[in-house]
């Protein structure tokens, strides 16, 4: 098993670079090539708190938009005079927009996201993002998703939050869509990879004999290993005979919910199976790429934005279809390394910026565009960036206390040098 980060590299290159932990499993040797597997001790903080009895919150998902998100152009400033002016080619026009509110409007790509937004059902957090700017990909992402700043920390916030309480089965914490595991997870807690559930197997085991027959020899032959190799086998193990179980079944998605062919739909699809077969899923990440739109963004109705959000809006409504009362007990949460700058650029994109937009999905949000707006005039913005007034970490804050039952405390634990407020976006 190897940990890699894996942004999309479309428009950038700054080379490769291994997660800073890296295991190779007797697994992996034997023919697991479509899972992942990591657990183990990590150098660095851990959080110290004892695990409580277990988790009774929702199953977290958090969807990551690899490349930068434009939130200027998913969630338009259409209230702020300086928005078109600084966007002649690619700002989305007042009269195409879906109106939020007197200032924001949600680019009709994302049309499929409207019910919802009706419903109650969605929020957004603008002007939102890390306390300084980092324009980077690969150190911004790193950054992020320690979300630990000035500290030693090489474990990722969400392993920090899973392991605030006991170890639950072997589903407790997924990355869906690819077997590389997000800085997120990196740490202690055990983390299952997964292209699919229906790839999720182990190569030469065709049948539940055959199946039987391998866990044995591997539990064998890992019965002696250390204890983070040997939790890691017993994991994948455990999860093994439950996915087979769930895709001997064709899948079929509940309430009319149809999902189109593309990689962030499939991901979705197979995560809303997971919440709904209730295997004690806990946290679920999810990688989409392609969102470094340096040229070529396009225009309101076609080309490269509008696709993506087309792509992204409708996976997100299925999802929320599919699981029907199960979203009353899931949250969703986007997030990217950095948002885009406020200029479009002479080749008709736009540049590595600042601030940038969040959307969150869930049975118990509170449906507004939350934040504050602090303008798009020149003097207000932050080298051209626009300027960041939310802290990321106060929107996963808010959820952790709110939706999985973190206290105050805790949170200052999983971001150690965050004060740990909440800004009311989810409801108990």
């Amino acid at each position: 098993m190897t940990q890699t980060l894996n942004p999309d590299r479309t428009c950038c290159e700054e080379g490769t670079r291994a997660s800073a932990f890296t295991r190779r499993s007797l697994l992996k040797a034997v023919g697991l090539g479509t899972v992942a597997i990591a657990a183990g001790p990590m150098v660095g903080m851990r959080a110290a708190f004892a695990a409580d009895p277990g988790w009774t919150g929702d199953t977290l998902v958090v969807l990551s938009l690899r490349g930068g998100f434009d939130g200027l152009s998913a969630i338009a400033p259409i209230g702020d005079p300086a928005y078109a002016t600084w966007r002649p080619g690619i700002a989305v026009p007042a009269a195409s927009a879906f109106q939020l509110d007197s200032m924001f409007g949600m680019h009709p790509g994302l049309s499929a996201l409207q019910p919802l937004w009706n419903a109650n059902k969605l929020a957004f957090v603008h002007a939102a993002g890390m306390s300084a700017p980092n324009r980077s990909h690969f150190s911004a992402m790193d950054e992020m998703e320690r979300a630990a700043p000035g500290t030693s920390a090489r474990t990722g916030w969400l392993d920090r939050a899973v392991g605030l309480h006991a170890a639950g089965g072997p589903f407790g914490a997924v990355q869906m869509g690819s077997s590389s595991i997000p800085e997120s997870l990196v740490g202690p807690v055990p983390v299952l990879g997964m292209d699919t559930i229906g790839s999720f197997n182990l190569a030469g085991a065709g049948n539940a004999s055959q199946r039987t027959t391998w866990t044995n020899a591997l539990d064998a032959l890992h019965s002696d290993a250390p204890p983070g190799l040997q939790d890691s086998a017993s994991t994948t193990l455990a999860a093994l005979g439950t996915a087979a179980t769930l895709a001997a079944t064709p899948y079929v998605p509940s309430g009319g919910a149809t999902y189109a062919n593309n990689d962030i739909a499939d991901a979705l699809k197979n995560a809303a199976q997971l919440i709904k077969a209730a295997v004690g899923l806990r946290v679920l990440t999810i990688d989409l790429g392609n969102w470094d739109m340096h040229a070529g963004l396009g225009t309101v109705n076609n080309g490269w934005m509008h696709d993506k959000l087309v792509e992204l809006g409708g996976a997100l409504a299925a999802f929320a279809t599919d699981l029907g009362s199960f979203l009353d007990t899931t949250t969703l949460v986007t997030i990217s390394e950095f948002g885009r700058r406020v200029e479009e650029n002479q080749s008709g994109g736009v540049d590595h910026g600042w601030g940038n937009a969040m959307l969150v999905l869930g049975g118990h949000v509170v449906s507004s565009v939350h934040g504050t707006w602090p303008g798009l005039a020149k003097a207000n913005l932050t080298d051209g960036d626009l300027t960041v007034t939310t802290d990321y970490r106060a929107v996963l804050a808010d959820i952790l206390v709110n939706r999985t039952g973190a206290t105050t405390s805790q949170v200052k634990e999983i971001f150690p040098t965050y004060d740990g407020t909440t800004i009311g976006i989810t409801a108990p």
